[in-house]
């Protein structure tokens, strides 16, 4: 059982920077693999980055692949997605999500879920 809470989110103009958390409570955080994925309005929910339980493995989509980093601190029970040079087309809600295994990118195969935040570009 995972309890996973997501930060960070706001609204910034074209090519500015966000760094988004997800602080994870319950069962012990560096069993899981971790992902965000996003769902703008009328869209389908999207995979955006992953990263393996112990940190080293990364995963991400290739529109945002050079833009956007994904780490995690298991210390600190948090993983992070880092965001530059952000385009009004990745304005969306950010979901943070987590599985007991390896990484994946189909949203239907994690088992836990935070709330989003939203992610607003503008220009």
């Amino acid at each position: 059982q995972v309890q996973l809470v997501e930060s960070g989110g706001g609204l910034v103009q074209a090519g500015a920077s966000l760094r988004l958390a997800c602080a994870a409570s319950g069962r012990t955080f560096d069993n899981y693999a971790m992902a965000w994925f996003r769902q703008a309005p009328g869209n389908e929910r999207d995979f955006v980055a992953a990263i393996t339980r112990n940190g080293v493995g990364t995963s991400y989509a290739d529109s945002v692949k050079g833009r956007f980093t994904i780490s995690r601190d298991n210390a600190k029970n948090t993983v992070y997605l880092q965001m530059n040079s952000l385009k009004p087309e990745d304005t969306a809600v950010y979901y943070c999500a987590a599985r007991d295994t390896v990484v994946v990118t189909a949203p239907n195969l994690y088992d836990y879920w935070g709330q989003g935040t939203q992610v607003t570009v503008s220009s």
